[in-house]
């Protein structure tokens, strides 16, 4: 095929997911660039729809997840809940804050359209080729759905690809999930109290399992089979543990399943890059986005956006990564205590949520509390194996990895 024209603009950002629409919204929305969002044609190569998920923050903190996505929002929980080992459930109340939920769909339809409206915006349907480094700034080449070939020229480029393969790492968890949007007989469900962690369920021999319940209405919710662990299961046995854990810990009775989500978020201690070239940068998943020891990303993705549009703004040829050291540095000790089998990962994670304020660990959960605050919620878990695993941790090596197969759940 022919080449087509050359596209110009300041920035092309390559993937239209969350990381990718998020940073395109922002650039256009603070007029610190154009921007040109190369997104897959529709097609199998596209993702299914996902469901991002995330806490918005109290008020006047500077956050803006509310304020710029709240159109998109399908649902949202005042309260959450933790259901121990031991069956016994805690519920906390992070006012002001809120657990809110994304449909993926919703969300590229609303971006999609503010890019349209702007004058700085434009979506390209197409599939990015190659992306290089050019005198002066950056290049992709994309292939558009009728076969033409293109060629962008910009002075910057971020990529949201999925990596082929992970960094080298000391700890390598998998989260792996399948979940069903199911509807019941009769009411079964609270609408005010979303289950982040329901522990009641049948433990791996190695690793953590746990049941997420996110009510829709009293009849309907998105109830997930979640891993913590080194390998996926097979969709059958997904859909054994979900069918046990849908008909025996919550006894649902009769119900139907809509739809189902499946999909594997890295948890590693990695250091994933964050430049791909000199004007070419890593954004999402593939720029170190997910909070390794949780797979929370939706919420880092807008801080990592806002960051992103400031650097430009003020001239910057670098931008800063999602997640500072000491986050960082806390999640590969705790991923190796889990890994290790050091700590009990049911009985860790309930203890947070029971001797935590509910604001302090939400901060804490999204990497924004202070070294004093971190030094109290240090104290309240199994300080000797966390301090063993500390200690041993700068001394291990880092291997390679494979990429995981990708099933997005940036929460």
């Amino acid at each position: 095929m022919s080449q087509g024209p050359v596209g110009t603009s300041d920035v092309v950002i390559v993937g239209g997911g969350a990381a990718g629409l998020s940073l395109a919204h922002r650039l256009v929305a603070d007029g610190v660039a154009t921007v040109t969002v190369v997104e897959r044609p529709d097609g199998p190569a596209r993702p299914p729809e996902r469901t991002w998920c995330y806490w918005d923050q109290a008020a006047g903190d500077g956050d803006g997840t509310d304020d710029d996505f709240g159109e998109a929002v399908t649902a949202t929980w005042p309260l959450l809940r933790v259901h121990g080992p031991d069956g016994g459930p805690l519920t906390v109340d992070p006012a002001p804050s809120r657990y809110r939920m994304v449909h993926s769909t919703a969300f590229e339809r609303l971006v999609h359209a503010r890019l349209a409206r702007s004058a700085g915006g434009r979506l390209l349907r197409a599939t990015a080729d190659s992306v290089r480094d050019v005198p002066g700034g950056a290049e992709v080449r994309c292939t558009a759905a009728d076969g033409r070939t293109l060629t962008l020229r910009c002075r910057y480029v971020f990529d949201s690809r999925p990596l082929r393969a992970l960094p080298p790492a000391r700890t390598r968890l998998l989260q792996h999930f399948r979940g069903w949007f199911v509807r019941t007989r009769a009411d079964r469900f609270d609408p005010a109290v979303a289950d982040l962690m329901d522990f009641r369920v049948p433990q791996p021999r190695h690793g953590l399992a746990f049941g997420y319940v996110l009510p829709l209405a009293p009849d309907r919710a998105l109830v997930e089979y979640t891993e913590f662990s080194r390998t996926p299961l097979t969709t059958a046995a997904y859909e054994a543990a979900l069918g046990l854990y849908a008909r025996e810990v919550l006894r649902l009775g009769e119900f139907t399943v809509d739809t189902a989500e499946q999909g594997v978020i890295p948890m590693t201690d990695a250091r994933f890059p964050r430049r791909a070239g000199a004007a070419v940068f890593r954004i999402g998943t593939a720029g170190g986005a997910t909070r390794p020891a949780t797979g929370y990303t939706f919420a880092a993705v807008q801080r990592h956006s806002r960051a992103i549009a400031a650097a430009l703004r003020d001239g910057r040829g670098s931008v800063p990564a999602p997640h500072g050291r000491r986050a960082l540095a806390m999640d590969a000790v705790l991923l190796r205590a889990l890994d290790t089998g050091r700590i009990d990962g049911p009985a860790f994670f309930t203890g947070l949520f029971r001797r935590t304020p509910p604001q302090r660990l939400l901060r804490f959960l999204d990497g924004a509390t202070s070294v004093r605050e971190e030094w109290g919620i240090g104290l309240r878990t199994p300080v000797g194996p966390m301090l063993r695993t500390a200690l041993e941790v700068p001394f291990l090596p880092r291997r390679s990895h494979p990429a995981p197969g990708t099933g997005e759940r940036p929460r």
